[in-house]
């Protein structure tokens, strides 16, 4: 029996960050913990590519874009999609994970998705206080443990 299991890739490649300035108070603080989650691993800093969107609707077109380039060897995507008192949030929320998974497959290519969809602002700071959960720095283990499982997957094919 064979066993892939991620850890931090061999060979690291380029990361890139995409930030939704929308509710910055909450995305600003996920970029902060995934890139001190990276620092921790001591994955280079000059890797590291940080772009802003002005909200999570645009994250799934950067992606894309990044993805199309073949340069990164995972794409982390941080919004905030708070629930207020129309459907909006709804299509919001629909249209951004649609778009993150669209890019995922065409492109062959892990895209975290880092993007709170809560009922309140309550719920999304208690998922960047660092106290219960820490999501920004949940979503760059994620990014290298799937960097490690493609460059492993790629070994054995």
């Amino acid at each position: 029996m064979i066993t892939i299991k991620g850890t931090t890739p061999q060979k690291p490649k380029k990361i890139a960050i995409i930030v939704a300035e929308f509710n910055n108070d909450i995305t600003e603080k996920l970029l902060e913990q995934a890139l001190k989650a990276l620092d921790s691993e001591n994955y280079p800093e000059a890797l590291i590519t940080v772009v802003q969107v002005p909200g999570a609707v645009e994250i799934g077109f950067v992606a894309n874009r990044l993805a199309r380039n073949k340069e990164y060897g995972a794409i982390i995507c941080f919004g905030a999609v708070i629930k207020g008192e129309t459907a909006h949030f709804e299509y919001v929320s629909q249209l951004c994970v649609d778009a993150c998974n669209q890019v995922m497959l065409r492109h062959d290519i892990p895209v975290v998705f880092g993007v709170l969809t809560t009922f309140d602002r309550q719920q999304a700071l208690a998922r960047v206080n660092g106290n219960v959960l820490n999501m920004g720095q949940d979503a760059a283990q994620v990014a290298l443990e799937m960097m490690s499982v493609t460059e492993q997957l790629e070994v054995k094919a």
